[in-house]
């Protein structure tokens, strides 16, 4: 038996899909927005967190990568591509 919606089903659906939709918009954007506010500043702070809060020199980046080392990267995405294509033609020879 194959169950159709009515026409107020519909109208509801209709109402409920795009307010659905804004609604989880809606909680992306505020929860964006409450994750991207700053971090208290030392001006702001009591005195002993101001002097636990003080800040230090950053540590030299000494960078160990290579320039043009993609292999990798190349290996993976191949790899990827495989495991995607392969099963396609494998039942794409079956249906034949």
């Amino acid at each position: 038996m194959i169950y159709l919606p009515t026409s107020r089903m519909k109208k509801l659906l209709f109402i409920l899909r795009p307010a659905a939709l804004i609604g989880i918009g809606l909680l992306l954007a505020i929860v964006s927005a409450a994750l991207s506010q700053p971090v208290s500043t030392a001006s702001s702070l009591s005195a002993e967190a101001a002097f636990a809060a003080q800040t230090t020199a950053t540590a030299p980046v000494t960078d160990s990568s290579q320039i043009g080392s993609t292999d990798g990267i190349m290996l993976m995405s191949v790899l990827i591509v495989l495991i995607i294509v392969v099963p396609i033609l494998v039942r794409r020879k079956n249906w034949s």
